[in-house]
C-alpha cells in the first residue's frame, strides 16, 4: 500500500516539475530555453527572459539551494528560517531571546495601534453625536420662535384691516 499525500506541494504539477528540472541543471539550461524561445517565437523569448529575470533564475543558485540558506527567494515570496538551530548554543539562546522580544514588541505595538484606532473612532463618534444633537436642537429652536406671536407695527382697529 502506498501513501498518497494530500498536500499540493508534495505533488507538483507538470510546470513545477519542468521548472525544478531546469533549476537542477543551472543557469545554462535557462539560457538554452531562452534562446530556443527567441528562435521559434520571438515574443515568447521575451516572456522567458522576463520570467528568468523576475524569478532570479540567473543567480547561479536554484530555489532548492536557496531554500537551504537562512533566507531564500523563489519568485516573489520571501521565507525566513528562524527556527533552525545553528549548533552554537549561545547564539541560539540570543536568537531565541531576540525573537521573543521582537514578538512581544510587535504585540505591544499592535495593541497600541488598536487603542489608537478605538480612541479615534470614539472621538469621531462623539463628534457625530454632538453634531446630531445640535442639528436636532436647531429645528426645535426654530419651531419655538415660530410659535411666539410676532409684533406688528400696525395697530388693529377692529375692522380686520391692518
Amino acid at each position: 500500500m502506498t501513501a498518497t499525500s494530500t498536500n499540493p506541494a508534495d505533488r507538483p504539477n507538470g510546470l513545477t516539475r519542468a521548472l525544478n528540472w531546469l533549476d537542477e541543471r543551472g543557469p545554462t539550461s535557462w539560457i538554452v530555453v531562452m534562446i530556443g524561445a527567441f528562435i521559434f517565437a520571438g515574443p515568447l523569448g521575451l516572456v522567458v527572459l522576463g520570467f528568468i529575470l523576475i524569478t532570479g533564475r540567473f543567480s547561479g543558485r536554484t530555489c532548492r539551494a536557496r531554500a537551504e540558506g537562512w533566507m531564500h527567494r523563489c519568485g516573489r515570496g520571501m521565507s525566513f528560517h528562524a527556527s533552525r538551530g545553528t549548533g552554537n548554543a549561545a547564539f541560539d539562546a540570543y536568537k531565541a531571546d531576540t525573537l521573543a522580544r521582537l514578538e512581544r514588541e510587535q504585540d505591544e505595538f499592535e495593541s497600541f495601534l488598536r487603542r489608537l484606532r478605538e480612541a479615534r473612532d470614539k472621538a469621531e463618534f462623539d463628534q457625530y453625536m454632538d453634531e446630531r444633537a445640535r442639528a436636532a436642537a436647531a429645528p426645535a429652536a426654530e419651531t419655538a420662535q415660530a410659535d411666539t406671536p410676532a409684533h406688528h407695527d400696525r395697530h388693529d382697529d377692529g375692522s380686520g384691516r391692518y
